[in-house]
């Protein structure tokens, strides 16, 4: 025990401590383990790739090192300052240049990240790829890929410049980073072409998400005030469906987006589409519009939220974008495909008391059916005349009460004279 009046010794730093607590552990492990995680551990600090038994040399040197330093010294030497005076004289750092960690985890970032956008690069995305594709292998899960253009982009850089096609792009990456879990992943791989990554996902949901991103991204071009109708056109592939291998699914997607994006020009400037011919087989199919009979209708998908057969639903979707998905023999069970339910997804709002206050003095009142991250879908007693934009107050079962901003893009009337509409969310 010190005397008193005997200075204390001084304390080590939180990141020494840490490595005298690594010293001390490694101590009571064999040599086989304690090899493997030094070469491992050295590999992570200094990028380099040595033999477990030059790892174990180094180590041991470091040890001796730092006892003649702190003898030297008359004071305690970190086992920081020991490694690196081992590795610079075992000419292992011949230029060494030091940078803090959390320094060098920015380098990193930056260089897969695109700068204009904060999106991933495409050179992550080549290597997210393969990494999400052997995962979706390993364990039977199915993967979605969303590639993503912007129709009309060029005429906004030539009309307005590129600080405003900057902003385009911006919006184009808010709307993505808005509409994806945690798990999914975003990219920037070209000019103006963007990709998803989508564990979990299966053709369904990942065509529900595609049609979602396209309208939040044209309600966020608005204050732009573009003399040009930019928009965002979609592909859309699966694995395993659509293929095993990444290029073979970029190649599916690519063709689903430039097919989409053809059909979309034809329709925008009334061109009539080609008669269909034996060559045209791949071609999207028509999906027949949902008929007078009244039904409760997603404001998120705009399908009914009547209990239907999975594999009709998922077929259907399909159809939309060109997307071939076998039906199951006859008399045979479909097998599962594992899908994560995705944030974005509606909720239904049936049979609870959820209710909107609609108007600036609250005096209307109508019943909420399902809510999403799109919008959500109301039900009136009578037919009103809403305007282009209306004020909501949400009340949801278990959530506060939410203000928002509401675009009617749908009515129905129900067969019981009730009067249902669907509303996108306004930013």
């Amino acid at each position: 025990m010190p005397s008193p009046g005997t200075p204390a010794p001084p304390r080590l730093p939180i990141e020494d401590s840490y490595l005298e607590l690594l010293a001390d552990t490694l101590e009571s492990l064999d040599l086989p383990a304690r090899g493997q995680f030094l070469q491992r551990y050295f590999r992570a600090i200094s990028h380099l790739d040595l033999r477990e038994s030059q790892c174990l040399q180094l180590w041991d040197e470091m040890l001796t090192r730092r006892r003649e330093l702190s003898d030297r010294l008359g004071r305690p030497v970190s086992l920081k300052t020991a490694l690196v005076d081992v590795l610079a004289s075992a000419g292992l750092f011949r230029v060494p240049i030091l940078i803090e960690y959390d320094d060098l985890k920015k380098l990193q970032l930056n260089a897969v990240t695109d700068p204009l956008t904060g999106l991933y690069n495409r050179r992550l995305f080549g290597e997210a790829f393969e990494k999400e594709l052997n995962r979706a292998r390993r364990y039977g899960l199915p993967l979605g890929l969303v590639v993503l253009d912007l129709h009309r982009f060029k005429e906004v850089n030539d009309k307005h410049g590129h600080p405003r096609g900057d902003d385009v792009l911006r919006a184009a990456a808010t709307t993505l980073k808005s509409a994806l879990r945690t798990s999914d992943s975003a990219f920037r791989i070209g000019g103006d072409e963007f990709a998803l990554l989508l564990p979990q996902t299966d053709a369904a949901q990942a065509l529900a998400l595609s049609r979602r991103v396209e309208t939040v991204f044209a309600e966020m071009l608005q204050p732009l005030q573009l003399s040009v109708s930019v928009s965002m056109d979609h592909g859309v592939a699966t694995f395993p469906q659509d293929g095993e291998q990444a290029d073979q699914l970029i190649r599916v997607a690519d063709e689903r987006l430039y097919r989409l994006k053809h059909a979309n020009h034809r329709k925008a400037t009334g061109v009539p589409a080609k008669t269909a011919t034996t060559s045209d087989s791949a071609a999207p199919a028509p999906v027949e519009r949902l008929g007078a009979t009244p039904r409760t209708i997603s404001i998120e998908t705009k399908k009914t939220t009547e209990k239907v057969d999975n594999a009709l639903t998922v077929a259907a979707s399909a159809a939309a974008a060109g997307i071939s998905v076998p039906s199951p023999p006859t008399g045979t069970t479909a097998p599962h495909i594992y899908t994560s339910p995705r944030k974005a997804e509606r909720v239904s709002m049936t049979g609870t008391n959820a209710y909107a206050v609609l108007g600036e003095q609250g005096v209307r009142r109508a019943r909420v059916l399902d809510l999403g991250f799109g919008g959500v879908s109301l039900e009136l007693d009578s037919a009103e005349d809403l305007p282009e934009s209306v004020l909501a107050v949400l009340h949801v079962p278990i959530l506060p009460p939410v203000r928002v901003n509401l675009k009617p893009v749908w009515s129905q009337r129900t067969g019981e004279g009730h009067f249902r509409i669907g509303c996108c969310f306004v930013s």
